[in-house]
């Protein structure tokens, strides 16, 4: 009798602790971004974080931000914004680039038009003394050298967020 007991506490232990676990493939968000190619969701929503956790608040649904993955026709372009009083903000991500870029080269460029359309950034190019790019804003024209990684992600993205 001793032994049922003891099995019975723990198994209802275990279908207790189990239970209440957060099951580790289930998404984290179900956000949804009406007119945005369901690959960028994931992207948008990290803006919106990334932005909350700095103390901003950006609903991109709710400014209406587009967003497409489609080719562009323009030698070494990576993405585009397209905004003004006329146009709704509308990102657009290379298609090529898509297909053979990495999640944190997308969040680079995902965010850097963003950067433009949200933020209303223009590019930056500055460069520290060895020639690293000092923001996401860099336009890809000059010769400084992207250095976005998960080492120094945290600093680009408040460079983004809090320009001087």
């Amino acid at each position: 009798m001793k032994k049922n007991v003891i099995f019975l506490s723990a198994a209802t232990l275990f279908l207790l602790l189990t239970s209440c676990q957060k099951d580790n493939n289930e998404t984290t968000t179900n956000v949804q971004f009406a007119n945005v190619d369901p690959a960028l969701w994931s992207f948008y929503t990290a803006f919106e974080n990334e932005a909350n956790l700095r103390g901003f608040d950006y609903d991109l649904n709710a400014l209406q931000v587009s967003g497409m993955i489609q080719e562009i026709h323009e030698d070494n372009v990576a993405g585009s914004c397209k905004f003004g009083s006329h146009i709704n903000n509308e990102v657009t991500i290379d298609l090529g680039f898509w297909n053979k870029s990495s999640n944190l080269l997308k969040e680079f460029v995902v965010f850097h038009e963003l950067g433009h359309c949200v933020l209303l950034r223009d590019h930056d190019e500055s460069a520290d003394g060895q020639g690293r790019c000092l923001s996401i804003m860099r336009s890809g024209t000059t010769n400084c050298r992207d250095s976005y990684s998960l080492q120094n992600r945290d600093r680009f993205i408040d460079e983004l967020f809090f320009q001087d």
